[in-house]
């Protein structure tokens, strides 16, 4: 027999289109002999939801919807659907009014709903909010010769829970424990899990883990595309009772596979396995165009604007609209001001002629001048400072905001992750946006981006898949010489809202600041710790203070596109009223009065 595993791009809310996805899916795997269909984690809704979850209507549409989409379904596929259910005992056992749930479909109808058991409330998950867990284990079985092929269900973070593979457990059950208790002769998982660095190669180690610990086969099926600030990657898995791999689908794009089960050896047969990205690199370029390409559309928009300023910054950001949404839908604007050099104006021109970018010249001269006179009378006899410089940013920022309310462009804000920690950035100034596309990215990693960009264009041997580049790729494939100017990566970065002015003049190297940063966002590590790594203790205590003072710069960014294990968004909870600061000291004596 044969499973299909489908890998949609829903989105969140548009209930018809993601129920058309489905249906599209199923007709086809019924067209290339498969019995059972898996989709997505909440592929009807789209993952994930959030509060549209606490509207009745809502819920009531999605029920109708499954309804619909199950008389369309072909007569002779199995098809599971992820949406959100109605718990009918909420009122009366005191949980939560929904569950996160698998409709079974077949035959015109709804057969069997399960439900999802471990409910996520760690970084960007808040799954506790909606939903009450199920109860399992959870399981179908589908007529096969004179016996019946058991099916367990499970659905994306019931996965994530064997004590072996973590070195403990998260949560009391292990559903997949449960299930080889039950002994299911294969075991299904609907997912919606977010793309981070390295999660596709975690994910594939977990699975095998698993399948080898309760010899068992697993096929996985993960959402792919982006909503709001979370991108999908896909890759969707199906490895074999020994845990090996036998199929995967390819990452950042909407697909389907069938897998053939041998009934005989009671496994699953070799499939096609999609090659990963070469490195990461290729991974995080690939989901930040993505990232870009979904949020722009599902939003209503077609083009976006960008401030090219000649840094490395907002020439990434470019690089990935132009691919994501095509060079002929991007318009970049270089506004400089009396402080900026003649290279940074050069170097932003070659750099929108070689992506093929419309670009506009808005000089802020003269707005500046005008902002001085405005405010002569209250700044007078105070000394020209950091308010002053930051006025630049803020006029930069309104001219882009306008352009983009008159034209409909979507405004991409170019602020790397170093900067967002650290708050050298300018609130309503160049923090304004739609998109904060790159603020997950540290910069070093923008130059590494930057340099990987470079090698598929100048060496003529890149191996980036043309997906990879979007639209792109048509320029890409002739051009001789490097696609972000070597100028652009070889200077010192600086905002140049003063003479001589660079980023050092302020910040550590971005090498010290960069890995200070990794360890206190990602590996939450102390003071002494950081110290005992070889940073110097003042220079830590000097980032740790600055990373909470621009808590409430963070707090009003646009959405940031999320690469790594912790974004500065929904995963990131600090309070911006907080004097706590972690220090190489000993504890405080309370007062004896």
């Amino acid at each position: 027999m044969k499973f299909a595993i489908a890998q949609l791009n829903p989105t969140i809310g548009d209930l018809a289109h993601n129920a058309q996805q489905v249906l599209d899916a199923a007709r086809q795997a019924d067209r290339l002999g498969a019995q059972v269909l898996i989709t997505t984690e909440l592929v009807l809704c789209g993952y994930p939801p959030r509060d549209l979850l606490l509207q009745p209507s809502f819920i009531q549409a999605m029920a109708q919807q499954l309804d619909a989409l199950s008389a369309e379904v072909p007569p002779h596929i199995a098809v599971l659907v992820g949406y959100a259910a109605a718990n009918p005992k909420a009122r009366y056992h005191g949980e939560k009014p929904l569950f996160n749930s698998t409709a079974l479909l077949q035959g015109g109808k709804v057969q069997q709903v399960f439900h999802k058991q471990l409910l996520p409330t760690y970084d960007v998950f808040d799954e506790h909010r909606y939903f009450a867990p199920g109860q399992g284990p959870s399981s179908f079985t589908i007529p096969l010769g004179d016996w019946g092929l058991r099916v367990g269900v499970t659905i994306c973070e019931d996965l994530w829970n064997d004590e072996e593979f973590w070195g403990g457990r998260s949560y009391p059950r292990n559903p997949i424990a449960d299930l080889a208790d039950d002994h299911v002769d294969v075991v299904i998982n609907l997912s919606a899990s977010p793309y981070s660095v390295n999660k596709a190669q975690l994910r594939a180690s977990m699975l095998a883990h698993s399948a080898t610990r309760f010899r068992c086969p697993i096929l996985y099926a993960n959402q792919v595309g982006a909503n709001d600030d979370l991108i999908f990657d896909g890759t969707s898995m199906a490895f074999n009772r020994q845990g090996e791999l036998v199929a995967r689908l390819p990452s950042y794009q909407a697909g389907l596979a069938v897998v053939e089960y041998d009934p005989i050896q009671r496994d699953l047969c070799p499939g096609d396995i999609a090659p990963l990205p070469a490195d990461e690199n290729e991974a995080i370029w690939s989901a930040l165009v993505l990232g870009v390409r979904d949020y722009t559309h599902k939003c209503g928009f077609s083009k976006a604007v960008i401030g090219l300023s000649g840094g490395i910054d907002s020439a990434l950001v470019a690089a990935i609209a132009a691919a994501a949404l095509g060079p002929a839908n991007v318009l970049g604007i270089l506004m400089p001001s009396p402080y900026s050099s003649d290279h940074s104006v050069t170097d932003a021109l070659a750099l929108a002629q070689t992506l093929g970018i419309a670009h506009q010249t808005l000089a802020i001269g003269p707005l500046m001048a005008d902002y001085d006179q405005v405010l002569d009378p209250l700044f007078a006899g105070t000394s020209s400072g950091i308010a002053e410089e930051n006025i630049q940013s803020r006029i930069r920022g309104n001219l882009l905001m306008a352009v983009s309310n008159k034209f409909g462009h979507l405004l991409l804000s170019t602020g790397n992750k170093s900067e967002m920690a650290v708050g050298y950035c300018t609130l309503y100034g160049d923090m304004n946006g739609g998109l904060a596309v790159i603020a997950d990215v540290p910069k070093t990693r923008v130059y590494a981006l930057c340099q990987w960009l470079n090698r598929q264009v100048g060496s003529g041997t890149g191996s980036v898949a043309p997906v990879a580049l979007g639209e792109l790729s048509e320029r890409v494939s002739y051009l001789t010489d490097a696609l972000i100017p070597q100028n652009i990566l070889e200077k010192p970065p600086s905002a140049e809202l003063k003479p001589g002015q660079v980023d050092q003049d302020s910040l550590p190297p971005y090498e010290v600041l960069d890995d200070i940063l990794d360890r206190l966002v990602q590996r939450h590590e102390s003071v002494a710790e950081m110290v005992a790594a070889g940073h110097d203790a003042a220079v830590v205590d000097k980032v740790l203070r600055l990373v909470s003072r621009a808590e409430f710069k963070r707090r009003q960014t646009p959405p940031v596109l999320k690469v790594t294990d912790r974004a500065f968004g929904l995963g990131w909870r600090m309070p911006i009223a907080n004097r706590w600061k972690s220090e190489v000291k000993a504890p405080l004596q309370y007062s004896a009065s």
